[in-house]
């Protein structure tokens, strides 16, 4: 198991490059998440829901991402309750609290899918969640050292050095721990060095004298790296271009890693425009999935968001709305049974002519189609789309509006008549590169570049598996 002494540590990172490399020796190997919190998540081969990291894992064990690789998900709807996945499915809307008297049943499946992937496979890389140096959270502990003790397995330790302080964190974490706890740690992982290692030498000497444990490796800062975040959005890796995209970081957005292939391509300068940042002239708005639509729409309009975007389209800015994103630019997003929060109808920022009312069966699915539009007719109409739906709702066009994409013969999404603005509930839109190009066209931006998404997810992974070579064989060695 892979526990990491702070949040973002490296863990997810380092369990896909060990899955990497167990897969390149020919073990049958599985990444494993007991709980994860996460807004990014993943539609799994069985029809499930996992978070978006477990899918990389998978993808780097050579496997189809399955729910039995991470059983619980929660997906925050607020700052004290969230949305509860078991098995890839919503068990139920809960509180903090009641999430915490929930975690005794919780962990019953976090056993079930354990022991399920112990019959069908030679090794199991297990990821923990946050810190288990938490300990108001010790009792009923199903994401660290609970589970750890649970199924009896080995735990390493990662820090991030990049962040400071990383042999108090490594200590001070021990501390936290019971005597029991303690003993499972078999070594300490230091993440993102960059510099002299013979100037850390003596560090590392005195954590090994202090601890008794010995640091297994150190594991280089590794820049360009296209991997699909857990949580936190990704800085833009070329600020320079120039076709410029804004995002707003809405307090509840979702699957932002649809904007990866944006924040690669050469061309795009990719911003994301947080809470009091000023909003900059653009040539592409878009809107993203968020997890409370009608309380992020909210945020959108106390930010002025409406007058910029209204600016935008009459200088003919071109908006897209992704999920959450695309309920927003309608007339009404209706929740009369309450599934995001209290029951009600919100006004949307209506620039497209639709209608949306949540329910309570979410739509888990993994399409693929063609675009349905084009700059000029037959331009890019025929470009390959691939995603994949997430969602509680279901939106309703009128007569008038256009379709976005036709996925299995079917009209998938709305344009507004002006073909100003698109919706759809498709995330992984940009991810295809035929996809990608049809869309920047449509927006505005000739170009011959592409990025290939799928190739760039690959090379990170075969790099941080190299990097992480020396770790694997420490562990085997222990």
């Amino acid at each position: 198991m892979v526990q990491g002494t702070t949040s973002d540590a490296g863990k997810s990172t380092v369990v896909a490059a060990l899955c990497r490399l167990l897969y390149r020796q020919g073990v049958k190997v599985v990444p494993m998440k007991p709980q994860n919190m996460a807004l990014n998540s993943a539609v799994t081969t069985d029809g499930g829901e996992i978070g978006r990291a477990q899918a990389l894992q998978a993808l780097a064990a050579g496997l189809a991402a399955h729910t039995d690789m991470n059983p619980v998900l929660l997906k925050p709807s607020s700052d004290t309750g969230a949305q509860v996945i078991i098995h890839g499915k919503v068990r139920a809307d809960m509180d903090a609290r009641d999430y915490d008297q929930y975690k005794s049943i919780a962990m019953q499946a976090v056993l079930e899918s354990y022991q399920r992937l112990q019959q069908q496979y030679d090794a199991i890389i297990v990821e923990g969640a946050g810190s288990p140096a938490e300990v108001n959270l010790r009792a009923r502990d199903i994401a660290n050292m609970g589970f750890a003790e649970a199924v009896d397995c080995p735990v390493i330790l990662v820090a991030d050095i990049d962040r400071g302080g990383v042999f108090a964190h490594f200590v001070g974490t021990l501390a936290c721990l019971s005597e029991s706890e303690q003993n499972r740690i078999v070594g300490f992982v230091i993440n993102r060095f960059r510099g002299d290692i013979s100037l850390l030498e003596p560090g590392l000497e005195w954590l090994q004298q202090k601890t008794g444990k010995p640091v297994l490796a150190v594991l280089p800062y590794l820049h360009g790296l296209m991997l699909d975040a857990e949580d936190a959005i990704q800085p833009s890796q070329s600020s320079s271009g120039k076709f410029k995209v804004i995002v707003p970081a809405i307090p509840r957005i979702s699957n932002h890693t649809d904007f990866d292939a944006l924040r690669f391509h050469p061309e795009v300068d990719l911003q994301f425009i947080g809470p009091g940042m000023a909003i900059p002239a653009a040539d592409l708005i878009i809107l993203p999935g968020s997890k409370n639509t009608r309380e992020d729409l909210a945020f959108l309009l106390q930010q002025g968001w409406q007058t910029a975007l209204d600016k935008h389209l009459r200088y003919g800015g071109k908006v897209i709305g992704i999920c959450g994103g695309y309920q927003m630019l309608g007339q009404i997003i209706s929740d009369p049974h309450g599934v995001e929060g209290v029951a009600g109808d919100s006004d949307g920022l209506a620039l497209l002519d639709i209608t949306t009312e949540l329910t309570t069966e979410k739509r888990l699915q993994q399409v693929s189609g063609m675009c349905a539009f084009g700059v000029k007719p037959g331009a890019k109409a025929d470009a390959k789309v691939e995603g994949y739906e997430i969602h509680m709702g279901l939106t309703y066009a009128s007569n008038d509006t256009l379709p976005a994409f036709l996925i299995d013969g079917q009209e998938e999404g709305t344009r507004s008549p002006d073909d100003l603005i698109l919706g759809s509930y498709l995330h992984g839109l940009f991810d295809h590169p035929d996809a990608c190009a049809a869309l920047l066209e449509w927006a505005g931006l000739k170009t011959e570049l592409s990025v290939d998404l799928g190739s760039l997810r690959e090379q990170s992974l075969d790099r941080v598996a190299d990097a992480c070579a020396p770790l694997l064989a420490a562990l085997q060695a222990l």
